[in-house]
């Protein structure tokens, strides 16, 4: 893909994120699911780890090779004409300039990075070591001239880390860290009460990025919150698989 292309669909992908008004990037994990959330009118996608390890019988957390989710993703952006950001799990311990390398030569123009690390036991980095992480990979973007779109993402609600009482503190500073070495979108990974969501989109820097599930959730709820990007994790996939699963029992 041309790098004027990348350059015009990583701008057009960042400037879609405004807080209140969010751009809802549909989980895809193939090229079919692609082009059906593009017919029906969204402007960008995003390509979600779980779901795209599910479509090849492989666990999520790194069960795919990098190369094979770069080979993936390829397939996708070759199907679409919309700005594709990418679930880059931890890094599968790739350096950061392997990282963007492999996102742009398959096509993409953002990515979420989480601060589970896979390769390593599923430890949890702390926040300056996410922090530097994120640098490294905004200062590996810079090079190409393409301003690749971060979304960094904590784990800390989903592996309900340490005390409930203090976590939403604790999330808003390791994100407020991640903003200031580089991000550009800021992912509390989770599902969250209003108040909490509220609090979140307030205090951080930052637009957020709030999980939707399709087939349940208001798609008019997330803007009074002040949500920027909602995606929807595995949830599309298996919000497909009931009505799917009720086909196939006709026939057995």
């Amino acid at each position: 893909m041309p790098d004027q292309v990348l350059k015009e669909r990583a701008d057009a992908l960042l400037a879609l994120h405004v807080p209140g008004n969010p751009v809802i990037l549909p989980t895809v994990w193939d090229a079919w699911s692609a082009r059906l959330a593009v017919d029906e009118g969204f402007a960008a996608l995003t390509v979600g780890s779980h779901p795209l390890a599910d479509s090849v019988g492989k666990p999520d957390q790194e069960g795919m090779s990098f190369d094979d989710v770069i080979a993936r993703v390829k397939q996708i952006t070759a199907a679409v004409d919309v700005p594709v950001s990418v679930d880059l799990e931890s890094g599968y311990a790739q350096t950061p300039a392997r990282l963007i390398e492999g996102l742009l030569e398959a096509g993409g123009v953002g990515f979420n990075i989480e601060d589970t690390v896979h390769s390593e036991g599923g430890r949890l980095r702390s926040a300056t070591e996410h922090a530097q992480l994120v640098g490294a990979l905004r200062e590996a973007a810079d090079a190409t001239g393409v301003h690749v779109v971060i979304n960094a993402r904590t784990d800390l609600f989903l592996r309900q880390d340490g005390d409930e009482s203090d976590r939403v503190d604790r999330a808003i500073a390791r994100l407020a860290e991640a903003a200031a070495a580089g991000a550009d979108v800021l992912y509390p990974v989770g599902r969250h009460d209003p108040d909490t969501l509220r609090r979140l989109t307030s205090e951080l820097p930052l637009p957020v990025n709030a999980i939707g599930l399709p087939d349940q959730d208001d798609p008019a709820s997330f803007g009074p919150l002040g949500v920027a990007r909602v995606s929807f994790g595995p949830f599309l996939q298996r919000a497909l698989s009931a009505p799917a699963k009720e086909m196939l029992q006709r026939w057995v």
